[in-house]
């Protein structure tokens, strides 16, 4: 399979009060995005588990995006900064596990950055895209 035929899959755990809104506002203005990626809505990214990217990792998707409030906006104080000191540690471990680093992105996006989760979805899938497809599997 070569580059051009590969689609890597991607899921992207939003918040709810930020991240999610700012994938809407992508949405609703009609930005050209890839169609690689599935959201997945959270109500905050501290709430996604470190053991659910290796999970989706393992079981076949090729990139894991974890977007959340910018750092000192999250609507329950200080989820980002858990999630911020947790994923940075997993991003440290995914190669001890053979996975590249590169898989994993974490990023804050407010509900009015339409345009910035438009810009980090296109970037990461290709980023993805050029490391081809992942080779973790649990089959």
């Amino acid at each position: 399979m070569n580059e051009q035929q590969f689609q890597p899959r991607i899921i992207a755990f939003c918040c709810n009060w930020c991240s999610y809104a700012g994938a809407d506002l992508a949405g609703v203005s009609r930005l050209q995005m890839p169609p690689d990626f599935h959201v997945v809505r959270v109500m905050c990214s501290a709430r996604v588990a470190p053991e659910w990217v290796l999970k989706a990792l393992s079981d076949g998707v090729d990139g894991v995006m974890v977007l959340g409030c910018h750092i000192g906006d999250c609507h329950y104080i200080s989820g980002n900064h858990r999630a911020a000191k947790r994923f940075a540690l997993l991003k440290e471990m995914l190669s001890y596990v053979g996975i590249h680093p590169d898989r994993l992105l974490v990023e804050w996006v407010s509900a009015s950055e339409g345009s910035k989760f438009q810009r980090l979805v296109t970037e990461f899938v290709e980023r993805v895209r050029e490391l081809g497809p992942s080779v973790v599997s649990s089959q």
